[in-house]
């Protein structure tokens, strides 16, 4: 009897090849084929772990915590478990179900002895002669099995695991900008220690000038104007302290908002200088191939994919629905006769439903799966151009960075010596005050020009580092 139950099954399920979902093909042109000055065949930033690429001991142990205890990150990881709960859901409605249970019935027999045709009541026999009628069965069985012959549960399936896909490349994405925004947050603590420190020593050179006018001021050899120039320096110094320090006040919260934890002292920055805290360069020739292996990117393809899949299942629902039902298992009116020989039933009952009247629900599902393969076909372009642009713009800003920091040294150089040329001058009586707080002015901002584009520099090879796609490693 259960070769009578499996081999239909079996049967039909072999049938179940058709599948009515669009051949995916990856869309194509949205980008150039290189990126600004690269060429094809390049090793790309993926290739390169991020212990590796960050070589400042602090800063790996900073970008370890914080992926150790991140919130996003952890959220993110949770939607990849949720994902993969309900591929598996999914994936179920593949196979039967089978289920297994037992009953037992007692019922009082109203019609007294001999009240039922063949000596029995309802035809079941031994049930009559009076009291109580006892049922036993026994069974086991699959009920309303979908058989998948247009491939409709087979493309919900496929949609499932491409959506679980996705979340995996999410959950890669949050950690590559993880990665870069614990650095640049990194980097821009350890620029505004130095800020912190120009803003101090200055403040002291200001106000030894403004001692010096106050002084002079006072014995009639300096002007008023002169003595309140010098406090306008210098009290503009002291505002820039209360501004960097609360910065880094900032700075700190947000690093440690960024590692989910409260960062130690001891792997605090306290100073930029000329450190370096990451690879000096990156591999140079670059095609935008890379850019396909990009976590987000790559997620916007899966869902685009999920989406394909959706357009077979609503296609599917055009055709009939077959479904299975089956039991196999025993009766009897005694429980010891229940497994005994003869006491075995079983029952089959395939059925199909095909919707005559919908009103158009079916097409409308199907045109709704094409506009939302559409949609996603354009959310992978803009993903991929926006990717691009990222790319570009690093490599732009690289390009001249150098040479920006190499001028900005010399202008901070340049305008320290003549700042103590000025002062030199000054107390010499060859020029006047005037001239020498201009000259300190203009060291002080050179300094601290010089303190953003090192930073610049700095997040420029991190910020190249991650649109590339480093940082999964």
């Amino acid at each position: 009897m259960m070769t009578r139950l499996v081999l239909p099954l079996l049967a039909a399920t072999a049938l179940s090849g058709c599948n009515l979902a669009p051949k995916y093909v990856r869309p194509a042109g949205a980008i150039p084929a290189t990126l600004p000055a690269g060429t094809p065949g390049a090793v790309a930033a993926d290739a390169i772990g991020w212990r590796d690429f960050f070589v400042d001991p602090a800063l790996r142990d900073t970008i370890a915590l914080a992926l150790e205890n991140n919130r996003d990150l952890r959220l993110a990881a949770a939607n990849v478990l949720q994902a993969r709960a309900l591929y598996r859901v999914q994936r179920a409605d593949l196979l039967p179900t089978v289920n297994g249970g037992a009953s037992a019935t007692f019922t009082n027999n109203v019609f007294g002895a001999g009240g039922g045709p063949g000596g029995g009541v309802g035809g079941i026999p031994g049930a009559g002669g009076g009291g109580t009628i006892e049922i036993y069965q026994a069974n086991i069985g699959l009920s309303a099995f979908e058989i998948d012959l247009f491939g409709r549960v087979r493309n919900l399936t496929e949609a499932a695991l491409q959506q679980y896909f996705a979340t995996e490349e999410a959950q890669r994405a949050t950690q590559v900008a993880l990665i870069g925004e614990v650095a640049s947050a990194y980097v821009t603590l350890a620029a505004d220690q130095d800020r912190l420190r120009i803003a101090r020593e200055t403040l002291k050179s200001f106000e030894e000038s403004l001692r010096l006018t106050t002084a002079q001021f006072r014995i009639g050899v300096a002007s008023e104007l002169e003595q309140r120039q010098a406090d306008t320096n210098y009290q503009a110094a002291r505002n820039d302290i209360a501004q960097i320090t609360a910065q880094i006040a900032l700075d700190r919260n947000a690093l440690d908002l960024l590692a989910g934890a409260t960062v130690p002292a001891g792997l605090l920055p306290t100073e930029l200088g000329t450190r370096a805290f990451t690879l000096a360069d990156l591999p140079a020739d670059l095609s935008s191939e890379v850019l396909l292996r990009r976590p987000d990117v790559l997620r916007a393809e899966r869902q685009l994919r999920a989406q394909n899949a959706n357009i077979g299942a609503a296609r599917a629902a055009l055709f009939p629905t077959i479904s299975l039902t089956a039991t196999f298992g025993t009766l009897s009116t005694a429980l010891s006769g229940l497994f005994g020989a003869g006491s075995d039933v079983w029952t089959v009952a395939p059925s199909a439903t095909l919707p005559i009247f919908d009103f158009g629900r079916r097409r409308g599902n199907i045109r709704a799966a094409e506009a939302q393969a559409q949609g996603a076909v354009a959310t992978y372009e803009r993903t991929l151009q926006v990717a691009f642009r990222e790319v570009a713009d690093a490599l732009a800003q690289r390009g001249t960075i150098g040479e920006q920091v190499a001028a900005r040294e010399a202008r901070a150089n340049s305008a320290a010596v003549a700042a103590r040329l000025s002062d030199a001058r000054y107390r010499a009586g060859v020029d006047s005050f005037l001239v020498s707080l201009d000259a300190q002015r203009t060291a002080y901002a050179a300094q601290q020009d010089l303190v953003t584009t090192r930073a610049l520099r700095a997040t420029n090879l991190v910020t190249l580092y991650r649109t590339l796609g480093g940082g999964l490693r």
